[in-house]
C-alpha cells in the first residue's frame, strides 16, 4: 500500500513529507514556548531596551523561517518536473529575502518607536509635533526598506534589475511630473519636522499671517488666526517662507511713544521718565530688564518720550499692555503732566501793528 504512487510519488514519500511539515509546526510551537518562558522573561529583566526590541523584531521572522525550511525540505523530497522544481526554488529564495526584509522592517519600526518617538527628553509640545509627523516618516522609511528587499529578492532569481529599474524610472518620471506638488509638500513636511521652526500650539507669523498652529500634515499646515479662521498653507510654501515663532520669544518687547505739551519743564520731564522707569514695581509681568525711558524727540506739537519695556512670557500680552497704559494715565494725571495733542501757532499781521499770536 505504501508503494502506491500518487502524482509520481509513493504514499510513503508523501507521508514522510507531511511528517516534515508537522515537525516544523512542532518546532515552531517549542520555539515559541521557549521564547515566552525563558528568553522573554530574561529580556524583560534587563535595563537595556535594545534586547527587547531585537526579541520582538526577530521572533515572528524566525518562526516563519522554520516553517519555510520545513516546507522546502518536504517539497524537495518529492519527485517533480524540472520546471516545478525551478519555480519552487525561486519562490523559496524570494520568500527568504522577504522574510529578512520583514525582520528589518520590524526592527526599524521598533527603534523609531522607542528611541525617537518616546524619548524622555521630548517636551510635551515636541512630543505632540513628533506624533503628528512620525506616521509620514515611518511610512517613508518602511516603504524604502521594502523596495530594497523586493529588488534584492528579484535579483536573486535572475530578474534583470537594470531593465526593471529603467522601466520604473520612466514611469517614475511621469509620476513625478504629475504629482510634483504633492512630492514638494511631502518634502516640505520633512523640512518642517527636521528644522522644527514651530510645534503644534505655537503662535507664529508666516509672511503676513499670524495665528496658532493647529495641525501639521503630510500635505499642508493649518493655522487658526485671531479671528478664528483656519488658513491652510502648502508645506512647500512653509519651507520657503519667513517664519516668526512668537511663542518661542522669552519676552515681548513693547515700544510706546508719549507726547507731552511743550510747556513741560525739564523737572517735570525727568519726573515723567522716573514714573515710567518705576513701572515694573507697579504692574505685574513687566520686566525690569532692559527697560528704557528716554526723552527722544522734539516733535511738531509735543515733547516725545520713548518708553521701551518687556513683558514676561507668563504674562498676558494684551492685559499687561492695558495695565501699563492705565498706570501711565493715572500717574501722569496725579503728577500734573499733560499729554499733547496736534496744535499750531499762527502769526497774523494787521496793518502797522505788530504780529499777534493766535493759537489753534
Amino acid at each position: 500500500m505504501l508503494e502506491k504512487e500518487i502524482w509520481g510519488n509513493t504514499l510513503q514519500n508523501w507521508g514522510i513529507s507531511i511528517l516534515f511539515v508537522i515537525g516544523a509546526i512542532l518546532v515552531i510551537k517549542l520555539i515559541s514556548l521557549f521564547n515566552k518562558k525563558i528568553i522573554k522573561n530574561f529580556t524583560r529583566k534587563t535595563s537595556n531596551r535594545l534586547d527587547d526590541i531585537i526579541y520582538d523584531a526577530i521572533e515572528s521572522p524566525v518562526l516563519f523561517a522554520v516553517a519555510l525550511l520545513g516546507m522546502w525540505i518536504a517539497i524537495h523530497r518529492l519527485a517533480a518536473h524540472d520546471n516545478v522544481v525551478v519555480a519552487i526554488n525561486a519562490a523559496y529564495k524570494i520568500l527568504v529575502v522577504l522574510n529578512m526584509t520583514w525582520f528589518f522592517v520590524r526592527l526599524v519600526n521598533s527603534l523609531l518607536e522607542v528611541y525617537w518617538i518616546n524619548r524622555s527628553d521630548n517636551s510635551q509640545r515636541t512630543q505632540k509635533h513628533t506624533n503628528r509627523m512620525m506616521p509620514v516618516i515611518k511610512r517613508t522609511v518602511l516603504v524604502v526598506i521594502w523596495i530594497i528587499g523586493i529588488v534584492m529578492a528579484l535579483s536573486n532569481v535572475g530578474v534583470n534589475i537594470s531593465a526593471l529599474l529603467g522601466t520604473l524610472g520612466i514611469g517614475g518620471i511621469a509620476f513625478a511630473l504629475a504629482a510634483q506638488d504633492t512630492i514638494k509638500n511631502i518634502f516640505g513636511a520633512f523640512t518642517i519636522f527636521a528644522d522644527r521652526p514651530f510645534s503644534i500650539g505655537d503662535v507664529v507669523r508666516i509672511d503676513s499671517f499670524e495665528g496658532t498652529i493647529v495641525d501639521v500634515g503630510a500635505r499642508s499646515t493649518k493655522m487658526r488666526t485671531y479671528d478664528k479662521r483656519i488658513i491652510t498653507f502648502p508645506n512647500y510654501k512653509i519651507a520657503d517662507a519667513s517664519i516668526v515663532n512668537i511663542s518661542a520669544e522669552p519676552m515681548r518687547r513693547v515700544v510706546t511713544k508719549l507726547g507731552l505739551v511743550y510747556n513741560t519743564t525739564p523737572e517735570k520731564m525727568a519726573e515723567a521718565m522716573d514714573i515710567l522707569r518705576d513701572m515694573p514695581s507697579k504692574v505685574e509681568y513687566v520686566s525690569s530688564k532692559d527697560l528704557k525711558a528716554n526723552f527722544s524727540d522734539f516733535a511738531d506739537s509735543a515733547l516725545i518720550i520713548t518708553f521701551t519695556y518687556f513683558i514676561e512670557k507668563k504674562g498676558d500680552i494684551s492685559a499687561t499692555v492695558s495695565n501699563v497704559n492705565m498706570e501711565i494715565l493715572t500717574s501722569f494725571n496725579k503728577a500734573g503732566l499733560s499729554f499733547a495733542f496736534p496744535s499750531q501757532t499762527l502769526y497774523v499781521e494787521k496793518g502797522d501793528s505788530p504780529a499777534q499770536e493766535i493759537f489753534s
